[in-house]
């Protein structure tokens, strides 16, 4: 079968999967889809013997049908090696009754690794198939984590220069301080006056611009994205919850065809929604519950139908979910619209100019694989230290939002199946937040003082990602403003 990718907001243009990898986002705005949501070939019973390597391979051949067997296991081998810090790559641990799918053993020490590692090299492969001359520009928005993993993915990737915008005084120290210590002759790296949604939006507009296209074509350039609006970030992501349900069985901690439920910590809503696929591709999932901060615009969505963005912007303890516009969801508005690009047009115009929209009633009903859940401040802190406490695992606060919602739905719905929580960070990556909820003492600690105190604490070595930046030299200090980010690329790009 040739799976063939349209866009949410024209069910009528079709590309290939490599056209849509290079491209990142459709012309008309819209988010690249399959066609038709791909089944497994491979039996839950043969997937629990496979490695991490091999599970990725039967996942992304069903989404990605014009690349060769070479092609994507050569792509599968690049991403998933020794930058990793463990051989699973994705270990599933046992906490208490629960299970912590570790998202965040690669070089950035966060789950977007799991993607970024790969993206780069399906990127590359996508350009030769395609025969583009031009230098690919990876544009990119980040609320903390992406960043790093796509300059660390692309860096000095010939052929390509990726450009990063965050939100200065938004993202934790850690973050930044990896962001801009990134070494690679082709990688920039810019802090706006404003918040994430700045960022994304002012990203999403020079996608859109097609003058800006003309222009960079031109000069021999042309845009791509890493952020998952990019279906070669979203496809990989599928691959790790087949993994998870895999590995719980080869550990006979459930029964094939057992039902799980899975947790995942949400900002932009592609980790879930690449669960989403996983359920839609024959993986035995019942509940996707997604777990919001006090940013609960999702939590709000899932229980009145209503998505609405018009409201104070908060910062949390947890920054990677920060955000007020979830561009991943528009593809599950898609589906849950019966495939209308015309009604998911009309709702993303409404977004865009009034900044809420509400969906239908038929639409709300075919939500019901999700539920919902929020963390206040509070309660994420109270969460790592109970988790700590009880069995000692140190967590990271959006994996604590994630535990904390977990255990609200167990209680709440009584619902026994097994539970999966998404851990999409190294603690050691927001070492201040989570010091200082295990022990208050901690709070008037110098950060970087503490990364040592959380070795001790947490039994768990200091990752190398972390002793990297530790003496490492700042080599970026550009900033704008959020008005001014077009201006900026321009300028970096010497249009």
């Amino acid at each position: 079968m040739n799976l063939h990718y349209k866009s949410t907001r024209n069910s009528n243009l079709k590309v290939t999967a490599s056209e849509a990898i290079l491209t990142g986002l459709a012309p008309d705005g819209g988010l690249f889809v399959p066609e038709e949501l791909p089944v497994l070939d491979v039996s839950m019973d043969q997937l629990k013997d496979m490695s991490y390597q091999e599970t990725a391979y039967a996942v992304m051949k069903q989404f990605l049908t014009d690349f060769t067997e070479e092609e994507l296991k050569n792509c599968i081998g690049k991403a998933y090696d020794s930058k990793f810090d463990t051989e699973e790559i994705a270990p599933l641990v046992k906490v208490d009754d629960t299970y912590y799918l570790e998202l965040f053993h690669g070089a950035t020490i966060a789950f977007k690794d799991m993607a970024l590692s790969i993206l780069p090299h399906l990127l590359t492969t996508s350009a030769k198939k395609n025969h583009v001359e031009n230098e690919i520009v990876i544009l990119t928005a980040t609320s903390g984590d992406t960043g790093k993993a796509a300059m660390a993915g692309f860096a000095d990737v010939e052929g390509t220069r990726i450009i990063v915008f965050y939100p200065k005084n938004g993202v934790s120290k850690v973050q930044e301080l990896q962001m801009v210590t990134q070494k690679g002759s082709n990688v920039d790296v810019v802090a706006i006056h404003g918040n994430f949604d700045h960022a994304q939006s002012g990203v999403k507009a020079m996608f859109e611009n097609q003058e800006l296209a003309k222009e960079l074509a031109g000069k021999g350039y042309q845009f791509s994205s890493a952020n998952s609006i990019n279906i070669g970030r979203l496809v990989p992501q599928v691959a790790y919850y087949v993994y998870a349900y895999a590995k719980l069985l080869a550990n006979e901690e459930i029964a094939d065809g057992e039902k799980i439920n899975v947790v995942v910590p949400t900002g932009n809503f592609g980790n879930i929604l690449a669960a989403y696929y996983a359920k839609q591709m024959g993986v035995p999932i019942d509940k996707l519950i997604c777990a919001s901060n006090e940013n609960k615009v999702l939590f709000d969505f899932f229980e009145t139908g209503t998505y609405d963005k018009n409201r104070e912007f908060m910062l949390t303890s947890s920054p990677s979910m920060d955000i007020l516009i979830s561009s991943n969801l528009e593809r599950l508005i898609y589906l849950i619209a019966g495939e209308d690009s015309e009604k998911t047009k009309e709702l993303m115009e409404e977004l865009k100019n009034g900044g809420s929209y509400t969906i239908t009633s038929d639409m709300k009903d075919r939500l019901a694989d999700f539920a919902a859940g929020f963390a206040s401040e509070e309660k994420t802190a109270e969460s790592i230290k109970a988790v700590y406490d009880k069995t000692g695992y140190v967590m990271d606060t959006h994996t604590a939002v994630a535990s904390y919602v977990c255990g609200q739905y167990k209680e709440e719905s009584k619902d026994g199946r097994k539970c999966v929580i998404a851990s999409t960070a190294s603690p050691y990556k927001f070492v201040k937040s989570v010091m200082t909820a295990i022990d208050d003492k901690y709070a008037s600690a110098d950060e970087f003082r503490l990364l040592e105190e959380l070795q001790s604490v947490s039994g768990v070595t200091m990752p190398q990602a972390i002793k990297d930046i530790l003496d490492a030299q700042v080599l970026h200090t550009l900033e704008c403003d959020a008005d001014k980010m077009e201006e900026t690329v321009k300028g970096i790009l010497k249009l």
